[in-house]
């Protein structure tokens, strides 16, 4: 399955905004963070469908990508 580019920023833009009010980031610092990130790695190669899950989930994952880093 192939995901259209333009839904793809959009959902990426909706995780990096959710992801940075959790976490009360800045939203550079928040992008920072996803751009950086393996779950923005593997959304991005398309792994698994990993793009078709929700924004909630996706952000979550980025949580606890974020969490071990700490």
């Amino acid at each position: 399955m192939t995901a259209n580019p333009v839904l793809l920023q959009k959902k990426y833009a909706r995780i990096v905004e959710r992801f940075s009010e959790r976490q009360k980031l800045s939203l550079n610092d928040a992008l920072d963070c996803f751009y950086h990130s393996v779950t923005y790695r593997l959304i991005s190669e398309r792994v698994s469908n990993l793009h078709c899950m929700s924004d909630e989930y996706l952000m979550e994952e980025l949580i606890s990508e974020y969490d071990g880093k700490i």
